[in-house]
């Protein structure tokens, strides 16, 4: 009776611990979402720009679904299923680095970025941080085997993509010059909440946060730390020469007759 009641246990932990990565992944997924169809809807961005924001666009978009499909497979029992669809993200990720590496450059070199970001801190910790999603997302995958890392390494490489989502709903216009710390900030939300969820049902986080959120946090500080230096600047500098990018000021800044 007891070995049937401890197997019992486990397995509703098992399901609440499902239940938990489900509920996050949607609500990392809808804020995404959330962000880009509020610019499109505001009119702050159009579908007619180059190629290249389409084809990005597309390939994240698809990311998304996946990643809500993994969990709701997850959620339902249907193991055989999500690891089929697990074997796609083995092309996709570096699909997003690539299309994600690419767009950055385009949006520096067409506009500068988002004027309420330094142009060089939006290239280097945007672009760096990036790679850092593809390199925690891989390892979540090669530990598919090991549920409690691989669920935990991929929450935290999918908070990173919450950036965008959460850069258009948050009014970082009024954030200069701290805007891009605030959004970044913001993303590493999701891991705190999910080691606030490891402390209150195992009475430790588990180790995969640590080593996720830490190795995001790192990254974020060395980026900007090559962004600022006079190394990062003219880098950044040289792949914006004689564009319209190189027409705006370096810093953030409000541009005349801005309003919210």
């Amino acid at each position: 009776m007891a070995s049937l009641a401890a197997g019992d246990q486990a397995q509703n932990s098992t399901r609440g611990n499902t239940r938990f990565f489900t509920i996050m992944a949607l609500v990392m997924s809808f804020v995404i979402v959330a962000g880009f169809s509020l610019n499109l809807a505001m009119g702050r961005s159009s579908f007619d720009v180059p190629l290249p924001y389409h084809v990005h666009g597309v390939i994240f978009m698809f990311w998304i679904g996946l990643y809500v499909a993994q969990h709701l497979s997850a959620s339902s029992g249907n193991w055989a299923f999500h690891r089929k669809l697990g074997k796609i993200a083995y092309a996709l990720i570096p699909l997003m680095v690539l299309a994600g590496s690419t767009i950055m450059i385009v949006v520096a070199r067409r506009n500068g970025g988002p004027f309420f970001f330094h142009v060089s801190e939006f290239l280097w910790s945007n672009m760096m941080l990036l790679w850092t999603f593809g390199f925690l997302a891989f390892w979540a995958l090669r530990r598919q085997r090991y549920t409690g890392w691989h669920r935990r390494l991929m929450l935290c490489a999918m908070a990173i993509l919450t950036g965008p989502g959460l850069g258009r709903l948050l009014p970082l216009p009024l954030m200069i010059p701290n805007a891009w710390l605030i959004t970044t900030l913001a993303t590493m939300v999701f891991p705190v909440i999910g080691m606030i969820a490891d402390k209150r049902s195992a009475g430790r986080v588990h180790p995969a946060y640590w080593w996720g959120l830490g190795i995001y946090v790192g990254v974020f500080l060395v980026s900007l730390a090559i962004a600022y230096s006079s190394f990062g600047i003219g880098v950044t500098e040289s792949v914006i020469a004689e564009t319209p990018g190189a027409d705006r000021p370096m810093e953030a800044f409000l541009p005349p007759g801005f309003s919210m």
